[in-house]
């Protein structure tokens, strides 16, 4: 299985990045895991404006034919094993899966419309350094689950 965790901005601070990297580490057990960076729109004012500029270059950034799962918050929240019957579902569907993370001002409407599943942490605002940990760690979380490794501890 192919995952692409595709975020706006870079990730600052090296407690960051070495979270993510361990995440990445583990996950690279189960499957081809990589990450792309795109530049924010920090300059533009305009917060449509600003959106469309960012959902241009994360649509260059996505694999061809993935399967897009966009981070947001009008989205579905998902129990760690949800999560994990649906890694199964996309393992079984044989096509990569991209997993979307927008800038500060989130993602922009024609973006999350062509997305195959919105998914919510919640609806807390989080920094999108914090949420891709969150979303690496879970992602780990469900491949455990799936594998019946001890790791999950949750019913």
């Amino acid at each position: 299985m192919r995952i692409t965790l595709v975020a706006v901005g870079a990730l600052r601070g090296p407690g960051f990045r070495a979270a993510c990297d361990e995440y990445l580490t583990r996950l690279r057990r189960y499957g081809e895991v990589t990450e792309r960076e795109v530049k924010e729109a920090g300059r533009i004012k305009d917060v449509a404006s600003r959106q469309a500029v960012e959902a241009e270059r994360l649509q260059e950034a996505l694999p061809d034919g993935a399967t897009i799962v966009a981070l947001a918050r009008e989205g579905t929240g998902w129990s760690s094993r949800d999560l994990a019957g649906r890694i199964e579902r996309w393992r079984l569907e044989a096509r990569p899966v991209a997993f979307l993370i927008g800038g500060s001002t989130g993602l922009a409407a024609p973006l999350l419309a062509r997305a195959s599943a919105r998914w919510s942490l919640g609806p807390l605002t989080l920094p999108h350094e914090l949420a891709r940990i969150v979303v690496l760690e879970q992602l780990y979380r469900g491949w455990t689950i799936l594998r019946g490794e001890p790791y999950h501890k949750g019913r």
